[in-house]
């Protein structure tokens, strides 16, 4: 396809958002505000990311097209809104991009904060990244870099976000080994704290004892995540992939239970062990 055709495309769907906010388009596209659309956007990211993990190509296709659609619309409401233009949300992330890229565009304004040589690595591309956003864009005024974070994050992607931060601050183990020392450490405290939990038996006490299982849990939770960021795995991509083998080999055990006439439920433990490896077995 030509960047004629992009730019048709682009404009087709751009007109078609227009008339659908127009007073004599549709009455649910009206009622909308940038706030209404903000699940509809969470939502077809997610399925947008689904489906690129399903490396399912069809499907990549139609969710970027909805992705594209719920970006298109908000972006038409601000400017009915008189906030900023289409053009303005475009051209401004072209310039971010050819700024934070000096090393691909070398007379761009970013050059001030470019490596010495060129970024020749990723990492090296990361690093200048953070220098322009700093030197350049003045980003950085937070109190901690930690409020660079979206505070609106899920807590899984808010967590890698925020020790990523906090490493390239110089707040980091030296590699995967100190994090999987601390891992064995917090669960070593959270089988302690569930233990004691279990024992007590005064309702006021008990409650308090889960805060703290609930806490100890927590901070297992982070250890995982800094050892997937050593080993330079994204905790959620990780996460979904267990989700999706999860459900296949669930399913696949409800279908051996359903084949000798019984539910979940009604199967004994041993019944339920067997059916589990040998979805396993199935899979490979």
């Amino acid at each position: 396809m030509s960047d004629k055709d992009t730019k048709e495309a682009f404009g087709r769907l751009y007109s078609i958002i227009q008339k659908l906010r127009a007073p004599d388009g549709c009455p649910w596209d009206r009622e909308q505000t940038p706030l209404t659309m903000r699940s509809d956007l969470i939502e077809e990211t997610f399925e947008a990311v689904d489906a690129i993990t399903q490396n399912d190509t069809p499907h990549v296709k139609e969710e970027l097209g909805d992705v594209f659609l719920n970006t298109a619309m908000i972006t038409y409401m601000n400017e009915q809104l008189g906030n900023f233009t289409a053009a303005d949300v475009l051209n401004e992330v072209s310039d971010k991009i050819i700024r934070r890229h000096p090393h691909v565009f070398p007379n761009s304004e970013g050059q001030k904060n470019a490596l010495e040589g060129g970024a020749k690595t990723a990492e090296q591309v990361l690093t200048q990244w953070d220098a322009i956003k700093r030197g350049v864009e003045n980003r950085g005024g937070e109190k901690s870099i930690l409020d660079e974070v979206p505070k609106g994050f899920p807590p899984l992607l808010k967590s890698y976000k925020m020790h990523k931060k906090a490493a390239k601050a110089g707040f980091d183990w030296e590699n995967a080994g100190g994090a999987f020392e601390k891992l064995d450490e917090e669960l070593a405290e959270l089988k302690d704290a569930a233990k004691i939990e279990s024992a007590e038996s005064d309702a006021a006490k008990k409650e308090k004892l889960h805060k703290h299982v609930e806490e100890e849990l927590g901070d297992v939770l982070t250890c995982v995540v800094n050892i997937a960021r050593h080993l330079k795995i994204d905790p959620n991509t990780a996460m979904e992939s267990s989700n999706m083998k999860f459900y296949r080999r669930f399913s696949a055990v409800e279908a051996q239970a359903k084949s000798i006439g019984k539910s979940v439920k009604d199967c004994s433990t041993d019944e339920l062990e067997t059916f589990w490896q040998n979805s396993k077995k199935s899979e490979k």
